[in-house]
């Protein structure tokens, strides 16, 4: 939308304060200008209001610092229409956007509640997700498995509009080289390489993958996990104590120009997540990135994953995450890997962000 010369402003929240070295408790407003993720061009305002940095505190402050500056937007900036992704802070966008007569859109790429720890803080994130998707003008959602979701949520019909998820696909594309990865870790041309990329969740199914890989008699198989998270350093033990150099990499987070060239290097990609109350409707933009590299995937029977792609898109199901490595090893004995590939590719290569874009702008001047 930036490149499309739309002013968008960003209100953050520092999920991961827990992490950073600064000792400070009580932080202020920080205002970046030309903020970007990917395009370098998007020339993006982003604004992380002050919090206080302490458990339970940090986002009990969310409800003075974001309102104060979502206020603040509002009076300055007279936005024409505000977007959340959050669920405090969406439910105050919500709130001062009816309040102002401003339409509000909630955008849904999750089961928001569901991620957070402990049964309390699930329920009462819960009630404010219900709220705000009953209180919003439009709720877009990136899958049918989602509108759903939003449904049972207490969201109208006809105000959820699914926006699907894109791909860049002038940088995921089957033409990405991924030789130098497979060089650079000393993957063989007969090697059988499997990938994980993204945050390694508890219920990634890489723990079960790894174990697999670890006790296979197949020599050729191998595992790459692109990324940190809760397993990443039960992985490092594992590969330290089951003697796994070469067989289990483990690159850490990379900057996201490598990403492509990354999956270039696999022959399998993977998303063998557990059937879990997080994973039952979403659909992860890893999968299209995969899938637009012309990579089959082998993915866990998710409900959220089948609605989307159904049954011969190039994606591969199991049951569980263990059954991974028999899946691949089938797909190798019957020399489908190719094929399923090419299939992943055709399912996916209309999906560009460019004419999503032009949907959701197109959704957005009806709100």
């Amino acid at each position: 939308m930036a490149l499309k010369g739309h002013k968008i402003r960003v209100i953050d929240y520092d999920y991961l304060w827990k992490e950073d070295k600064d000792t400070e408790i009580i932080t202020g407003r920080k205002e970046i200008n030309g903020a970007y993720k990917i395009f370098k061009e998007a020339d993006i305002t982003l604004i992380r209001p002050g919090m206080i940095k302490v458990p339970i505190l940090d986002v009990a402050s969310i409800f003075y610092f974001h309102k104060k500056e979502i206020k603040k937007q509002i009076k300055e900036f007279n936005p024409d229409v505000i977007i959340a992704f959050g669920i405090l802070n969406a439910y105050i966008g919500m709130q001062q956007a009816k309040k102002h007569n401003i339409p509000f859109v909630y955008y849904l790429i999750d089961h928001l509640h569901t991620l957070l720890p402990g049964e309390l803080k699930r329920k009462t994130a819960e009630q404010f997700e219900k709220w705000t998707i009953k209180g919003a003008d439009k709720v877009f959602v990136i899958n049918q498995g989602l509108r759903d979701y939003a449904m049972e949520m207490g969201g109208n019909s006809n105000k959820i509009s699914v926006v699907p998820a894109g791909v860049d696909l002038e940088k995921f594309n089957p033409q990405v080289d991924g030789s130098l990865i497979r060089e650079k870790y000393g993957i063989k041309k007969d090697d059988i390489l499997l990938f994980f990329m993204g945050w390694i969740y508890e219920f990634s199914g890489m723990k079960e993958v790894a174990e697999s890989i670890s006790t296979t008699k197949n020599e050729h198989f191998k595992l790459m996990v692109v990324g940190e998270g809760d397993l990443f350093k039960p992985l490092l033990k594992m590969k330290t104590e089951k003697k796994m150099d070469g067989k289990l990499i483990l690159t850490g987070k990379i900057p996201f120009e490598e990403i492509p060239e990354h999956i270039a290097a696999a022959d399998v990609c993977l998303l063998p997540a557990y059937k879990n109350e997080i994973m039952m409707n979403i659909v992860p933009i890893k999968v299209y990135e995969y899938m637009a590299v012309g990579k089959p995937v082998i993915a866990t029977n998710l409900p959220g994953i089948q609605k989307e792609f159904g049954f011969n898109s190039g994606i591969n199901y199991i049951e569980d995450s263990a059954d991974t490595l028999e899946k691949a090893t089938w797909l190798y004995k019957s020399h489908k890997v190719e094929d399923e590939g090419e299939k992943a590719y055709s399912y996916v290569h209309n999906l560009s962000w460019d004419k999503v874009t032009v949907q959701f702008e197109n959704l957005l001047s009806n709100c």
